[in-house]
């Protein structure tokens, strides 16, 4: 009964401090603490699932899409980002809208998703009926091809004014395209795969449909251009890649015919797209010539369209799944390209990525593979992706490869060193592969112990701190002369302000002894520094073991890092060079070593009390004194200024349970147990007594006397558990400051009053800043503290001065539905506790209310990053005030938990990840280079397409102009916009083109009718009198019956238009002259005015790309 009063008495005085004008009134800090909106704030890493790649060629994105719904986006300088789908559903495809900051992504469930980069939304999604089998967007528009399981080929356009897609009425069927291509297919097909063939600005597209039929189809003419793969499949020679025939490479003729196979990739392996790769199931590769010779009906030798590519001898081979193409150089076009293969093996085959150097000087004759390189793979393949040289569209050159393989693996090759391999009778060696540099390394080396400091308040020492980390480069590693393909995004504004101060660090320690350190004041981490575990000149025994715990004293910037050997490291934040000495101290000696510093930060002293792994540390006051928590239950004490150990007691009562949690509290000596007159004293405030609080993992606390090492209690707080979690002491208020802060709201002050209160707390502020600060290591407390024990499937709350004077009853407890494995405390703005975290073995994460414990809200790792909680992954989480951050296999991320706190969610501190600058000169760029290609050769592509709609005078008379005043965007819609009309054959090259002219163009003149064809049903008497009648009309007294009357274009204009009036007629032909002089004048008057403007569009725009070439926006 007396402990519930009390509890209800702490109660009180919690909420009643306020009348919820405070972060800590109403319902104990609730008042804030209830607004959890968890958000992810930073996400580092290659996520686990990973599945599929994309690659912007422009804005140099590579976007990862992963098995549970979740697109991670690497760019350069550390930036990142991660969209999370609402269902957790595996992508197939993912492909990006070039330089638009759109992302377009096909999941398995046939749902269609437009993701916009620069807010990192999800604008738009669509679900198909059927089943997409094939993908792929078209560059530089915003059109894309779709091809399903029944064999349909469909458009659909993303609207950005309107942010929907669109399906546009154009469409191919399967039948529709077999009657085109003069096939018969007994039953429908899925289309597996749609390359639009290069420099045809998206007007022809290779289909392929799954039993072996490529159709190459041309949408202006809409019809079938060439069609591979039935009755083509008479091999005229066979190129051997296989690795015992590696050292011949030579062609072997075979006349063999076979049997229709399913296709299970294909890409495009010449510069014009003159040339297809296709893999099969069979483990065959044939390389189809799909240039236009003649018709196909009319063709004499068939089998010069295929060769096939071998790459194993077995009779069992697996299927290739992936080929990819990498042209080789510009200048000499006869060495071919580079073929990618996976896939093609004899079963059983260790699995590895074939890289086949191909040469070709004339066709498909004479194709030779000259070498073939396998490269490893650490794990089973996922996928692969080229990152061609520029952003310019038609560079096909590759100067790196990106392998995806599981779980969660990116390795990258430098493209010179992949494709500089001898062009010899031998195989090349194998490339070195290259891990994916990461933000925050992870497994290499192993993360083991990580912590999140708060710097704010501290002033001058967060100065030196930024300029250390203004000097160091946030560049990957990359060695040799490689670039880094990936360069994309834009850093936030705030991070690049000069007077940027560091206010929160994030800490991370490694299985070598490591330790790194990031500046995490916006959400992307800078690398600072790294503290290494060596000493100069100085052998330490245990100096390379993991690090097991950390701790960092914000008021005079210094480290401790304790290790699996026992032996704690301490820094001092502050640069140094020169001579310095290091000093050694254990329990039974003390040494000093002089050693010669480099640049950057060092460890200057190094103590050792115990053999047994260090499991908690915590800094007392000024961070001078530090308390040390070990495996086998012993306790330390070590005072850094004196250099000394000042104690080393058991804590654990001879059962070696390990320390979890240490505390150290400041209290009066009434808790002490001292005399009426020392209590007197105490309250004056000049005595007091500083004990260090242990909890180990079995339930006992420990009270020692931090200057003396003398035990003051020992007892176990719950004789039921062995599973304790951590420890917190929670000031309460008392009555007297509850008064005092209350009288300071009361609005009956004079305004005098309130100017010198003011003005008395300006002088007191760099007072109460340090003492605040020191209250961060050692609680001072009072009478009404209490004791949050966490265990895990319980939390207590015990009365402090109770448990120093040897009670341990409890004040309040309650039972945790699920096993607690980390915990941490949320404050407020006057740093009190108002908030207690807890992360469940589920994945569950809650926040409840200080001191009754109440549940506030709660979420999930798995609704927030589609993580599930693993065993350990509670030893790399930290957290600070409101801000979780957690380590999982491969992936690193920032939890931002309350809505009010919004250190993280401001959006100028979000590093973008679509450069609009970038884009503005892309566009410009890619302008000037299709103006100057239309220039240097008018009779290219547009010009074939011009030479195939002619023959058709009005229907195309107007398309047939388009092609010089429009886009291609618009050229392309306008087609889109029509439904498709296929034809049922092939029309060949040489069949007879009728020339337009000049005089085949009608302007503005109304086109007469033509009367009514006479009715079919009319007697012979009637239709001879009519023929008569017309006759007699048509002659109008011609003496010659056969041979009518010749009359001029102005007589006939002047009978039948004008009723005979010669005035009439001749103002007509008058007014059409001006009409027509006008217009041509206008059209001149505005050629002039658009070719003045691109000009000077494309001066502005050479002078930009020029500045722009080697830096960055905000470096100009």
């Amino acid at each position: 009964m007396f402990r519930k009063r009390l509890l209800k008495k702490v109660l009180q005085q919690r909420r009643g401090g306020g009348n919820g004008g405070g972060p800590g009134g109403g319902g104990g800090g609730a008042g804030e603490v209830a607004q959890l909106d968890a958000q992810i704030a930073l996400h580092y890493g290659v996520p686990y699932a990973a599945s599929v790649m994309g690659f912007d060629p422009v804005q140099r994105l590579l976007a990862v899409g992963t098995l549970d719904g979740r697109i991670k986006i690497f760019g350069g300088d550390n930036i990142e980002g991660l969209l999370i789908s609402p269902k957790s559903v595996p992508y197939k495809y993912l492909q990006f809208i070039q330089n638009q900051g759109l992302l377009v992504a096909v999941s398995n469930e046939n749902e269609i998703q437009v993701w916009n980069l620069e807010f990192r939304q999800l604008f738009h999604f669509s679900q198909w009926d059927v089943n997409i089998t094939a993908f792929a967007v078209i560059e530089e528009t915003f059109f894309m091809y779709l091809g399903d399981e029944n064999g349909l080929l469909s458009v659909l356009k993303y609207d950005v004014d309107d942010g929907k897609l669109l399906k546009m009425p154009y469409n191919v069927t399967i039948h529709s395209l077999s009657e085109a291509a003069g096939v018969s297919l007994l039953d429908t097909q899925p289309i597996v795969g749609i390359l639009p063939q290069p420099d045809t600005l998206g007007t022809r597209v290779l289909i392929a449909f799954e039993r072996g039929l490529l159709v190459l189809w041309d949408i202006t003419e809409d019809r079938a251009i060439a069609v591979r793969g039935y009755g083509d499949l008479h091999i005229k020679s066979q190129v051997s890649g296989a690795q015992t025939d590696a050292s011949e490479h030579q062609i072997d003729n075979v006349d063999e015919t076979e049997e229709e196979r399913e296709i299970c990739s294909l890409c495009w392996a010449s510069r014009g797209g003159s040339t297809v790769a296709v893999g099969y199931i069979t483990g065959d590769i044939l390389l189809w010539d799909m240039t236009v010779s003649s018709r196909q009906g009319k063709q004499t030798d068939v089998s010069s369209n295929v060769v096939k590519l071998q790459l194993a001898s077995g009779s069992r081979r697996l299927p290739v799944i992936v080929l990819h193409w990498s042209a080789g150089s510009a200048k000499d076009t006869t060495k071919g390209g580079h073929l990618f293969v996976y896939g093609g093996d004899d079963m059983g085959s260790e699995e590895v990525l074939t890289v086949l150097s191909l040469e070709s000087s004339n066709g498909l004759e004479s194709v030779r593979c000259a070498s073939r390189g396998d490269l490893r793979l650490d794990g089973s393949f996922a996928d692969m992706i080229l990152i061609p040289d520029t952003g310019v569209p038609d560079k096909i050159r590759a100067s790196a490869l990106f392998v995806l393989t599981n779980p969660g693996q990116l390795n990258f090759y430098d493209g010179s060193a992949l494709f500089s391999g001898r062009k010899s009778e031998e195989v090349y060696a194998q490339p070195e592969a290259r891990k994916f540099p990461v933000a925050v390394p992870t497994i290499d080396p192993n993360i083991t112990v990580t912590d999140l400091y708060s710097l704010t308040g501290t002033g001058h020492p967060s100065i030196s701190l930024k300029k250390f980390c203004a000097r160091q480069s946030v560049a990957p590693p990359i060695s040799g002369n490689m670039k880094w393909p990936l360069t994309g995004g834009v850093p936030s504004e705030m991070s690049l302000k000069e007077d940027h101060a560091v206010e929160r660090i994030y800490v991370a320690g490694y299985q070598d002894g490591s330790v790194r350190i990031w500046d995490a004041t916006f959400p992307i981490l800078v690398p600072m520094f790294v503290l290494d575990a060596k000493v100069s000149d100085i052998i330490l025994d245990g100096a390379n073991a993991s690090v097991s715990s950390l701790a960092f004293c914000s008021l005079n910037l210094t480290f401790a890092v304790g290790t699996a050997s026992g032996l704690v490291r301490m820094y001092k934040l502050h640069e140094h060079t020169g001579d310095s000495s290091f000093h050694f101290v254990s329990e039974s000696k003390q040494e000093v070593h002089a050693v010669h510093h480099g640049r950057g930060f060092h460890c200057h002293v190094a103590f050792m009390a115990s053999n047994s792994p260090v499991r908690s540390l915590r800094f007392a006051g000024s961070g001078e004194v530090l308390a040390v928590g070990y495996q086998n239950g012993q306790v330390a004490m070590f005072d850094a200024s004196q250099l000394s150990m000042m104690f080393c007691v058991d804590c654990a009562s001879g059962t070696n349970s390990p320390v979890v949690s240490l505390s150290i509290y400041g209290v009066v000596s009434s808790a002490a147990e001292v005399d009426q007159s020392q209590k007197e004293t105490a309250k004056s405030g000049k005595f007091s007594t500083d004990v260090l609080l242990s909890l180990t993992k079995d339930a006992r606390l420990t009270v020692i006397d931090s200057t003396s090492g003398l035990v003051i209690n020992s007892h176990l707080l719950d004789q039921k558990q062995l599973s304790a979690v951590s420890m917190y002491v929670i000031d309460v208020a008392s009555d007297e400051e509850q008064t005092q802060s209350s009288g300071d709201k009361s609005p009956s002050q004079s305004q005098t009053g309130k100017e010198q209160k003011d003005l008395d707390q300006k002088q007191a502020q760099g007072a109460e800043t340090n003492q605040k600060k020191a209250s961060q290591h050692s609680h001072s407390g009072d009478s009404n503290s209490l004791l949050l024990v966490c265990f895990e499937d319980e939390a207590l709350l015990f009365y402090l001065a109770s448990l120093i004077q040897g009670s341990n009853k409890h004040l309040h407890k309650i039972k945790l539905a699920k096993h607690c494995c980390w915990s941490a405390i949320f404050k407020n703005k006057d740093d009190k506790a108002c908030g207690l975290i807890l992360a469940y073995q589920t994945g569950i994460i809650e926040l409840r209310s200080l001191p009754d414990l109440e549940i506030l809200a709660e979420s999930s790792l798995m609704h927030l990053l589609r993580w599930s909680y693993k065993t350990g992954m509670d030893k790399s989480m930290s957290s600070s005030n409101g801000q979780i951050a957690m380590v999982n296999g491969s992936e690193f991320s920032i939890i931002s938990l309350i809505a009010s706190e919004n250190d993280f969610r401001i959006p100028e501190s979000l590093p973008c990840l679509h450069d609009k600058v970038l884009a503005a000169a892309a566009e410009a760029a890619i302008s000037i280079s299709t103006d100057q290609k239309r220039k240097q050769n008018p009779a290219g592509v547009l010009g074939g397409i011009i030479k195939g709609l002619k023959g058709k005078a009005d229907e195309n008379a107007n398309l047939r102009r388009s092609f010089n005043a429009q886009t291609h965007i618009e050229l392309l819609e306008s087609i889109f916009l029509k439904e498709s009309s296929a034809e049922a054959s092939i029309p060949s090259p040489d069949d007879p083109i009728e020339e337009l002219t000049i005089d085949d163009i009608d302007i503005d003149d109304d086109v007469p009718l033509s009367p009514p064809p006479a009715s079919s049903s009319t007697s012979h008497v009637n239709k001879k009198t009519t023929v008569e009648d017309e006759r007699e009309k048509l002659f109008e007294g011609s003496s010659v019956a056969d041979k009518p009357r010749m009359r001029s274009t102005q007589e006939i204009l002047t009978k039948y238009k004008f009723g005979g009036d010669a005035a009439a007629a001749a103002a007509h032909a008058k007014d059409k002259l001006m009409q027509r002089q006008e217009k041509l004048e206008r059209i001149s008057q505005r050629t002039q005015e658009l070719q003045d403007g691109a000009e000077n569009f494309a001066s502005l725009a050479q002078e930009l790309a020029k500045n722009m070439e080697n830096k960055k926006w905000w470096k100009l």
